[in-house]
């Protein structure tokens, strides 16, 4: 039996029934571009970062920010560290123009980056730019890197548990869920959706426990968060008229040639959305069309779950979000 039959296609559209109603929006505000920069030249701010869900802008915006105020981009976009993950991870580095930017194609695709990399890397950069007399404008739409990067936590490098692991893998994936969210009750959905992001998770978490964190070498920023706003309805449209532009750009292709490489389909299902649904495509698994509703669907969540992250950031942080129409 062909594997496309698995699908229940009744479940390709989201079920609204039961959905609880969304939070209001954020009202936008002007932002005063001239009294930002000072506040920079006075110390009050060291680091200006652009935030929002997907298709919503951002980039755009940090770019002509970066353009008026002298300043230079470090990314804060988890999967685009990649080199050769380009249309599915919408680097569009024409898109900078003269502005230079940092922490993108910065290690292969196949390798495991992780935030611990991350916040190692990012303070590299950051420090490299303004010690050159330019504004840092840290932009990127990944919750976990914009925290590593600007609050200063402890990050500890962990190393693999073999015994763990061979504890772990017998266990079905519920029971996995259930014992990462005894040890972490904030694990996000991305990792509880992913067997070995949970064993993974797992991992850290024990070992967190097992080696009492010391103070992180990494202070805390002292940060101007903006964040790019756009209506639902124009978020839905913007996310589904990119996709069938990458499409059309090749990403079928991008992800045949990055298999053809020699990464294993299970490493490049990984890293997620794109590359997991064009991966199913490629494979056989699932029909094209089947491949672009079930994508859309996940990518029209995951820009519902970057704005839930981005407004409890600004709540653990006690540190309001300047929302802005791009």
């Amino acid at each position: 039996m062909s594997a496309t039959r698995h699908i229940n296609k009744t479940k390709l559209l989201p079920d609204r029934e039961g959905v609880p109603p969304m939070a209001s929006m954020p009202e936008p505000e002007t932002l005063d571009i001239p009294a930002i920069v000072e506040a920079y030249r006075n110390g009050d701010i060291d680091l200006i970062c652009v935030v929002g869900p997907t298709a919503s802008g951002k980039t755009a915006f940090a770019v002509r920010l970066a353009q008026e105020i002298g300043g230079e981009i470090l990314s804060g976009d988890s999967r685009q560290v990649y080199r050769g993950m380009d249309i599915g991870t919408g680097k569009d580095l024409a898109e900078y123009q003269e502005v230079p930017y940092h922490l993108i194609d910065i290690c292969e695709a196949g390798s495991r980056y992780t935030i611990f990399d991350y916040q190692r890397d990012f303070e590299a950069a950051f420090r490299d730019v303004r010690q050159r007399g330019r504004i840092p404008i840290l932009c990127g739409g990944s919750g976990l890197y914009i925290e590593a990067a600007t609050c200063g936590y402890h990050l500890p490098e962990v190393p693999p548990n073999e015994e763990l692991r061979a504890k772990l893998e017998p266990l079905d994936t519920d029971a996995l869920r259930a014992r990462l969210l005894e040890l972490d009750p904030t694990a996000d959905d991305s990792t509880l959706e992913s067997r070995r992001r949970t064993i993974r998770a797992i991992e850290v978490a024990t070992y967190e426990q097992e080696h009492p964190a010391p103070r992180s070498e990494f202070l805390p920023k002292k940060v101007y968060y903006i964040g790019t706003l756009v209506s639902r309805e124009e978020r839905v449209t913007r996310i589904d008229r990119r996709l069938d532009a990458r499409l059309q750009e090749g990403l079928v292709q991008e992800v045949r040639n990055l298999l053809d490489s020699g990464i294993p389909a299970e490493d490049l299902m990984y890293y997620g959305l794109e590359y997991k649904f064009v991966t199913q495509h490629v494979l056989g698994i699932i029909s094209y069309e089947e491949m672009r509703i079930l994508l859309a669907n996940a990518i029209h969540q995951f820009a519902k779950r970057q704005m839930t992250w981005f407004r409890g950031m600004s709540r653990r942080l006690s540190t309001p979000i300047h929302w802005v129409n791009p």
